[in-house]
């Protein structure tokens, strides 16, 4: 069964990939590279500045996820490396897919040179991905209650389920955030056990999570031009259920998923200027945090293998031998 799930789950992003692409080409048609690139250079210098803090605002708050997480665990490690760790294993995740494995084995190797055991490292890797949820949860509920009309853009609903689906899922945090603070025990769901974390650690899971997404929702905000940008509330809306499907579509980096949800969110919006923003996205949030993560864990392997060669018991010279005393249990008289 395992080896079965090993070779579907690649299948599944490949066939998503296809998909995507098929459909965005239905999406693309008629649209020429020079209108993309003239939407790019339309794009200010402050607006990319911008766009490159809201990223760092990001990357700052997903390795808030793993400080979180490590005090949850009773563990106390130094910023930087938490940042360094934290910064490569999503880099890495957002690019390969499948972020929950790909981001596991990076910080496996990292907290492992700190002496963390296989089951706090597990713990911490669900720790930062339920942080991620509630942060999904918790803005997709603020959306749709302050703009349910985003649904329309998207699905032929009435305007009231978009508000009712908002009350859920403000009430699912709500009740996470309850137990946390009336001390419950530990909620079964499965085979699985949701063991709410004291109160001080749950509101920084509620402040992270959130602060994450709207930084990286806030990259696409910016690098949309003014006159038709149709606001935050519904850029982030869209986004957050464009970069859920594209996670959950185990493409690598959400390829094509990403773009075709965004272009059918945003039909108000000329397409140039979406793939323009959304190219932006991909370059500050995806490529090039993928190009520095890759010369860190370089770097940190590289380091790591000149550590053990060196710990590696070294073989004695000749003259080291030829000098060295007698051995005492030889000096016996001969029992024969």
């Amino acid at each position: 069964m395992k080896r079965t799930l090993h070779f579907l789950w690649p299948m599944a992003g490949i066939a998503a990939v296809i998909l995507s692409f098929w459909l965005l080409y239905g999406e693309l048609r008629g649209l020429s590279a020079a209108d993309i690139l003239a939407s790019l250079r339309s794009i200010s210098t402050r607006r990319y500045m911008l766009a490159g803090g809201a990223t760092l605002i990001a990357y700052a708050a997903l390795a808030w996820y793993d400080r979180i997480a490590l005090l949850h665990l009773g563990r106390t490690l130094s910023w930087v490396f938490i940042s360094l760790t934290s910064f490569t294993s999503y880099a890495l995740s957002h690019n390969i897919g499948m972020s929950v494995l790909s981001g596991a084995m990076v910080r496996y190797r990292a907290y492992r040179t700190k002496d963390m055991a296989l089951g706090e490292i597990a713990v911490l890797v669900a720790f930062c991905s339920f942080t991620f949820v509630l942060g999904t949860l918790l803005l997709s509920g603020i959306v749709l209650l302050c703009e349910p009309e985003i649904v329309l853009r998207v699905f032929t609903l009435p305007v009231w389920i978009a508000r009712l689906v908002g009350a859920a899922l403000l009430a699912l945090v709500a009740a996470y955030a309850g137990g946390s603070l009336l001390h419950l025990k530990p909620l079964s769901l499965g085979s699985s056990r949701l063991v709410y974390p004291r109160p001080q650690i749950m509101a920084r899971q509620l402040a992270a999570g959130p602060l994450e997404l709207l930084g990286a929702a806030g990259i696409i905000y910016f690098a949309l031009p003014p006159s038709v940008n149709p606001g935050f509330l519904v850029v982030l809306g869209v986004f957050l259920a464009s970069f859920s499907a594209a996670l959950l579509s185990y493409a690598p980096g959400g390829l094509g998923v990403l773009e075709l949800v965004f272009l059918k969110g945003m039909p108000d919006v000329p397409a140039p200027k979406v793939l323009a923003a959304l190219i932006v996205f991909r370059l500050f949030y995806l490529v090039v945090p993928l190009l520095i993560g890759l010369v860190v864990v370089i770097v940190f392997e590289r380091g790591r293998f000149t550590r053990d060669s060196s710990d590696e018991p070294q073989p004695e010279s000749s003259e080291a031998i030829a000098n060295r005393p007698p051995d005492i249990v030889g000096l016996g008289p001969r029992r024969d």
